[in-house]
């Protein structure tokens, strides 16, 4: 009897640990410095360089991810400083964040959903932030290249 729990758990633990065949998971894992973000809201559009006066990387592990953005005159002119982080799920290319902290506490506790896609060392995020009570609703798009 023994042998058999063994061989059915091997099995099942093989069968659980398998992707389903036509999964295209988006390899997101890493680090990420934020090139530039549009925000569309409404017939408003801003498009936003993350790379003048500024950086923001978001890094990604197996189950969180975080964002830290400051500016780089270390306060002198218009001082910036944003972190947050929680957890996120993928499947395909549907990657959902929950706001576990952030700089913005009124936005803890809050779930996006985007699509994200990856071409060789670009990570492109899009979709909706939601906010009703904040007066938020707009639609973004943020665009990445991985940190080596």
């Amino acid at each position: 009897m023994t042998k058999i729990c063994y061989v059915l758990t091997l099995v099942s633990c093989v069968f659980f640990s398998c992707k389903s065949p036509g999964s295209k998971e988006v390899p997101i894992q890493g680090t990420w410095h934020l090139l530039t973000g549009t925000t569309i809201t409404k017939n408003d559009t801003v498009i936003t360089d993350y790379t003048k006066g500024q950086k923001m990387i978001k890094i990604i592990n197996e189950s969180h991810f975080s964002f830290l953005r400051h500016d780089l005159s270390k306060g002198k002119d218009t001082a910036i400083y944003d972190g947050g982080g929680g957890i996120y799920s993928l499947k395909d290319d549907k990657y959902t964040e929950l706001l576990e902290f952030c700089s913005y506490r009124e936005w803890e506790g809050r779930s996006f959903e985007f699509t994200v896609s990856v071409s060789n060392d670009t990570l492109v995020q899009r979709g909706v932030e939601k906010l009703a009570d904040l007066g938020v609703d707009r639609y973004i798009i943020e665009k990445y290249v991985r940190v080596k």
